[in-house]
């Protein structure tokens, strides 16, 4: 009898650890999330998020921040897959990160590129972010109804300039492209005059010229200073394309310090990412408008992306169209998902950004 009781007892305990075990290969894995910076708000908000989402469905999760250099989220990544990570999550800081990609590849790691489309590679299947070129339409449209451009002409033009995001993210021409698509036509015709380097496509020469390195808010800044000095000396501009908050905000500041923009008279600035305190300038009047992409949204649809993958199942994501055509690295077209941004101007923002919980009102200061 006690034999008995001892061989159950030892197929208790068997079954258990078979199903202790079974657990942890569908859960206990190890997801890496490697981002590129945190001095543009937006990626600490992504890091977090990313890392709450994989673990409330059991994984373990690390992130890392690489500081706007790849060199060292090159080693962060390098380090995740010491640690037995089974799926990168890469927000890269440029195309440099081609090589960790294939060390992942050869440890048949997965990896989902987020937000900025890696390219080069064809060591990877899947992409996630929002749609882009939406986000670029919205910043022209902005522009095309703040400033009457409908009404304008060649003898009363409109007079804006241009910048753009780092060079180094593909994301930057998806913007810009979407931008200037909607602006074109006013320039072809002479009602939109556009001071400074004017590129009509992310493929010209010139848009390397409006560029912005690393998507610093100091070389915006000290851009913009410079224009205001000498291509723009002689005009008073009515409207800035600006392709993210923080470069908005430096835009803004170096305008406040030209005498032609005094007491208010700012050009019509558009921005990007939704930053608390570009909401408190559109509040004030002093930044146009935004585009929000709810890093909470991205974030859980890319967690249910990397949780489908993991368990060899069929992504379904909710609230994102999945293009199997248009995103190609220039060594293969990878499946991306796409979600919806939203347009924020001074009339919506606290439904969008404070009545959603994004932000509490004491946030925007």
């Amino acid at each position: 009898m006690k034999r008995i009781i001892a061989v159950a007892a030892g197929l208790t305990l068997a079954a258990g650890l078979v199903f202790a075990g079974g657990a942890q290969d569908s859960k206990q894995k190890m997801i890496g999330l490697a981002m590129p910076e945190t001095h543009v708000e937006r990626w600490q908000k992504d890091g977090a998020a990313l890392k709450a989402d994989a673990e409330a469905k059991g994984y373990i999760a690390e992130v890392t921040y690489g500081d706007a250099d790849q060199a060292k989220q090159n080693q962060q990544i390098q380090d995740m897959l010491t640690k037995g990570a089974k799926l990168l999550v890469i927000g890269s800081v440029n195309e440099g990160v081609i090589s960790a990609v294939a060390d992942a590849a050869r440890d048949k790691v997965l990896v989902i590129a987020y937000d900025r489309l890696i390219t080069n590679s064809a060591d990877y299947d899947y992409y996630i972010t929002f749609d882009n070129y939406k986000v670029g339409q919205f910043q022209g449209k902005a522009l095309e109804t703040a400033l009457n451009l409908a009404a304008a002409t060649k003898d009363k033009p409109k007079y804006i300039t241009l910048f753009a995001g780092a060079p180094t993210d593909n994301n930057a021409k998806v913007f810009f492209d979407g931008a200037i698509d909607v602006l074109r036509p006013y320039v072809e015709k002479g009602a939109l005059v556009l001071v400074g380097p004017a590129p009509l496509k992310s493929g010209d020469a010139d848009f390397t010229k409006i560029t912005t390195e690393n998507w610093r808010a100091d070389i915006a800044k000290a851009r913009m200073e410079n224009l205001l000095n000498n291509d723009a000396k002689n005009y008073v501009l009515d409207g800035v394309l600006a392709p993210n908050d923080t470069l908005a905000r430096a835009i803004i500041e170096a305008c406040s310090t030209d005498a032609k923009y005094a007491g208010g008279k700012l050009p019509v600035v558009t921005g990007q990412d939704g930053e608390a305190a570009s909401i408190a300038a559109i509040r004030d009047g002093k930044q146009y408008m935004t585009v929000f992409k709810d890093t909470r949204k991205l974030a859980a649809a890319t967690i249910d992306l990397a949780d489908a993958l993991l368990n060899a199942k069929t992504p379904s994501i909710a609230g994102a169209r999945l293009d199997t055509a248009s995103y190609n690295t220039g060594k293969k077209v990878v499946k991306a998902y796409l979600l919806e941004p939203v347009i924020v101007t001074k009339e919506n923002y606290k439904a969008v950004m404070i009545d959603s919980g994004y932000y509490k009102e004491s946030d925007i200061k």
